[in-house]
């Protein structure tokens, strides 16, 4: 018996991660979110996690073309979809539109169940790689954010990611120091990377750090050519995955168990017995 099975409690926060297959057509993705988070809010969710651009997914003309205001008509839809159905969501990202630049923000936005944001996070690390024979600039579109952001949602502290920040795990541990007990990951992870990367990271984050991650992902091939691996999942401080979305558009709903997270750090206590007094000093070489 593992430390997470070790202690019965009450049913924790049911979470949903939502999976889309985007494209180039703003209305009719906006729409679909719509119809999958007031699905998941009918199947009890409390918290829902929409993918990364779920409203468009474009090559770097398109996306600057369907850029948004924060307080643009993707993210209003989404605000009163949250009101609607009482629900605290994350609004995965969209293309942000930066007033006077041709770049944008890539930006997460956490509503809540009142239809207010709570909190938002500018993706910090961009996707600048060649890999299945395709090259990636997503710094050619998108500036960088410069914060680390944990926000309240539904009673815990959910810190906030986009995609490649997967790859860095040292955002996450200064989500955790930041007091964060769960971690989204709204993503369009490649295919190319995603069947080797995806679930290893996701359950490393996990583990390393001793908290739930949700992780709504793309799936299947966008109108830019583009194809994302899928799979999301809810993972929880074990790195037992909880629930996972098979392929096509969907939803995996799980409980978190916060008492049995605490029971785990309590166990394992490995975040206390960190050496910050070696590795966050300059390196000693001899």
């Amino acid at each position: 018996m593992n430390p997470s099975e070790a202690r019965g409690s009450e049913p924790g926060i049911p979470v949903a991660v939502v999976q889309m297959t985007t494209g180039r057509d703003t209305a009719a993705n906006v729409t679909r979110a719509g119809g999958l988070v007031a699905e998941a809010a009918r199947r009890g969710a409390t918290l829902v996690v929409l993918p990364e651009t779920w409203n468009l997914m474009d090559d770097a003309d398109g996306l600057r073309g369907g850029a948004e205001s924060l307080d643009g008509p993707s993210l209003t839809a989404a605000r009163g979809w949250a009101a609607a159905h009482s629900v605290t969501l994350l609004a995965g990202s969209i293309t942000e539109r930066i007033p006077g630049s041709e770049q944008t923000f890539n930006t997460s936005v956490l509503i809540g169940p009142d239809g207010r944001d709570i909190a938002t996070y500018c993706k910090t690390h961009l996707f600048d790689v060649a890999v299945g024979g395709r090259v990636y600039r997503e710094s050619a579109v998108t500036r960088p954010g410069d914060r680390v952001v944990v926000a309240d949602a539904c009673g815990q502290r959910l810190g906030m990611s986009v995609c490649y920040d997967l790859r860095f795990p040292e955002l996450y541990r200064a989500l955790i120091d930041h007091g964060a007990s769960l971690i989204a990951v709204p993503s369009a992870f490649t295919a190319t990377t995603g069947r080797d990367h995806w679930e290893v990271l996701l359950r490393a984050r996990a583990i390393e750090n001793q908290v739930a991650v949700l992780a709504a992902n793309q799936f299947g091939r966008h109108d830019n050519g583009t194809i994302s691996y899928g799979r999301s999942m809810i993972v929880d401080a074990w790195g037992t995955v909880l629930a996972r979305v098979p392929d096509g558009e969907g939803m995996a709903i799980a409980a978190i168990d916060f008492a049995r997270q605490a029971a785990v750090r309590a166990d394992l206590p490995a975040l206390t017995h960190r050496r910050t007094d070696l590795y966050g000093s300059s390196p000693h070489t001899t």
